[in-house]
């Protein structure tokens, strides 16, 4: 299929371990990835700090890594015939409290070392010689490990603005650009990623990622929700966590006071802000609380557009919104604030700056609402973005950027 890679094996250092209850996007590229390669993902190695508090919520987490570490059980276990996850018998140091700088780097340098050691030790028991390297914005555990552990390829995959939060900004501003510099290519699952990597690598691509989409179904028969019963139309509907630092607070509340004709329903937990917002006075506005993931499509069967409503800012801008594929695997007509990230949903969405504009393309949508055609093309859209399509973006990366490199 890929006949011009490099190598038939990769080699994964994910940000989160395999054994985290928690999805992550690295592990479904992993999956992917082993129906045709030899894939080793690398487990995050227990630290000084994480001992030290033994934290009760990770109990078995650590536990599993100390047996590892005495020898207790072995460090390999076979997740399917070319997947095997691998947990380094090592401790690393808690270096983040550091000042950024030489301190920092000596110390991560020797962490890297003894992570790199134990990878060399799982190389020589699964018999692999050369690998692709891929890294999950691993940017300070697996800083070194093009150096240490020669790949023939090495990829930094960019799912995240991480540098946004507290853990990683305080080193990360300073790596995460060295070390998309010094990778083969930069692989990132929005487009604001994709161009924030291209400053510091040409060969960046923006790769997408798969939506788990089976719950949305929209040719399944749902009965309406009890509480969903007495609301007039038109629903304007949201779903998720409702946050002040991800959600425009002020824009929804100048919606609903515009728009007294429309029902707005919000299905999803509310911060403080959200409690004492003024839309609880409004009797157009309907707070449902939080609901269980499998009863989501229930609720979003019955709005008639759908919104999302982002707060810009340095933790929301390069988020790809997995929720819009929601939205749109329904065939809701969908109205969003337009970032860079939404460029990948032009043309399916309608992409609003100001109250007016949302105003605007709420309207449009409810005239649209029935439309068969436009909805066959949104449900079109977002089953599109598969976690397939998604990893044959990335090998088509590897194939270009070496194609790039040889003729450069």
């Amino acid at each position: 299929m890929h006949s011009h890679l490099p190598s038939e094996n990769f080699i994964i250092f994910g940000q989160q371990p395999w054994d985290t209850p928690i999805g992550s996007n690295c592990k479904n590229i992993a999956l992917e990835l082993s129906k045709n390669f030899k894939v080793t993902y690398i487990n995050i190695p227990l630290d000084r700090f994480t001992i030290l508090r033994n934290a009760s919520g990770d109990q078995k987490h650590i536990e599993y890594r100390r047996k590892v570490n005495k020898g207790h059980i072995s460090p390999f276990v076979k997740i399917n015939d070319r997947l095997t996850t691998f947990t380094p018998r090592t401790v690393l140091e808690s270096i983040n409290w550091l000042p950024d700088g030489p301190v920092f780097d000596f110390f991560n340098y020797i962490n890297n070392r003894r992570q790199a050691r134990e990878v060399r030790y799982a190389m020589d028991e699964l018999k692999i010689k050369d690998f692709i390297l891929f890294n999950d914005s691993d940017m300070f555990r697996s800083f070194y490990m093009k150096e240490m552990l020669k790949p023939v390829f090495s990829i930094y995959y960019s799912r995240d603005n991480l540098i946004s939060t507290d853990y990683f900004k305080k080193h990360g501003t300073r790596l995460e650009p060295r070390l998309i510099a010094k990778s083969d290519m930069a692989a990132a699952n929005s487009i604001y990623l994709k161009n924030y990597c291209a400053r510091f690598n040409p060969n960046s691509y923006y790769v997408g990622q798969g939506c788990e989409l089976d719950l949305f179904d929209p040719d399944k028969h749902f009965e309406k929700p009890k509480e969903m019963q007495n609301i007039p139309g038109p629903i304007i509907g949201y779903i998720g966590a409702l946050l002040k630092m991800r959600l425009d607070l002020n824009l929804l509340e100048k919606l609903a006071e515009a728009r007294p004709e429309w029902q707005f329903v919000f299905v999803g937990p509310e911060d403080e802000h959200f409690k004492t917002s003024s839309m609880h006075h409004l009797s157009n506005v309907h707070f449902l609380g939080p609901r269980k993931p499998e009863q989501l499509p229930t609720y979003l069967k019955f709005f008639d557009v759908a919104i999302n409503p982002q707060e810009v800012n340095p933790m929301t801008i390069g988020n790809y919104p997995r929720k819009i594929d929601e939205y749109l695997a329904m065939g809701k007509p969908v109205v969003a604030t337009r970032t860079e990230a939404m460029q990948a949903f032009e043309g399916f969405v309608y992409l609003a700056s100001s109250v007016e504009e949302y105003l605007k393309f709420i309207e449009k949508a409810l005239s649209e609402k029935d439309d068969i055609a436009l909805r066959m093309k949104r449900i079109e859209h977002a089953r599109s973005h598969t976690w397939e399509n998604s990893v044959q973006a990335i090998l088509r990366g590897i194939e270009d950027t070496i194609s790039n490199q040889t003729s450069a």
